[in-house]
């Protein structure tokens, strides 16, 4: 199983970030399956974002959940993160990932400066 973020690097406060992520050799709608976000900023942890499960539910950070969308679309096996009003604290290697097997992308950067 392969993942591949893709979207925008660069982005002003107060935009909506909008990632996708994916998938290659492997359903995401394949059952008990869940696909997270993650990010890193720069010189911290990483921090879980939220998940889509297999069966389109989905369950967020409670620290980001009121700004964080994920959806998916199966006919593409695609996964997407919407992060609404971002500000430079927002600014982070982002990730997504199969965490029960393993699987993650290479990761994208998303930098948020005015």
């Amino acid at each position: 199983v392969q993942l591949q973020e893709s979207g925008p690097g660069l982005l002003r406060p107060s935009q909506t970030l909008s990632l996708t992520c994916t998938v290659s050799g492997g359903s995401i709608a394949a059952n008990y399956d869940y696909w997270s976000w993650i990010r890193q900023p720069p010189g911290k942890g990483l921090e879980w974002i939220g998940y889509i499960a297999y069966n389109g539910s989905t369950y967020y950070s409670p620290s980001l959940t009121s700004r964080t969308s994920i959806s998916r679309d199966t006919s593409k096996n695609q996964i997407t993160l919407q992060l609404a009003s971002v500000t430079p604290e927002d600014t982070a290697v982002y990730y997504c990932a199969q965490l029960a097997y393993g699987y993650w992308g290479r990761g994208t950067q998303v930098t948020v400066s005015s």
